[in-house]
């Protein structure tokens, strides 16, 4: 069994789409993000050295989204899913991207997907 950090609904803007008017515009992203780790050792020793650092992990997703200006939500999807396997405590990721109003009538499209360090 593995233990999980989330970081819930961290909105961000960026250039996400493939309409002309998606690439002018910075638009609302949510990225919604399960780490699965070990939590024993930093259990014990109370340091932030041996944990994921959720605050540093949450500014690197929000830059890499800000700036990566991706055409597919499936694309930046998995740019942020690698992002969080970078963290060597990171064992595994469910990493989701939500486009609000990309279509009428809904609250938002998303993309989520699931990957395994090696």
């Amino acid at each position: 069994m593995m233990d999980k950090i989330f970081i819930t609904n961290l909105r961000v803007r960026g250039i996400l789409g493939i309409h002309d008017w998606e690439r002018n515009t910075p638009r609302e992203i949510v990225i919604n993000a399960i780490m699965f780790t070990d939590t024993h050792s930093v259990a014990q020793s109370d340091d932030i050295s041996d944990c994921v650092n959720y605050s540093d992990m949450a500014k690197k997703l929000r830059a890499h989204a800000e700036s990566a200006a991706r055409m597919t939500v499936e694309s930046l999807a998995n740019d942020l899913a690698a992002i969080c396997l970078q963290e060597p405590k990171v064992i595994k990721v469910i990493l989701r991207v939500d486009k609000p109003g990309a279509v009428p009538e809904s609250d938002s499209v998303a993309v989520e997907v699931e990957r395994t360090r090696g």
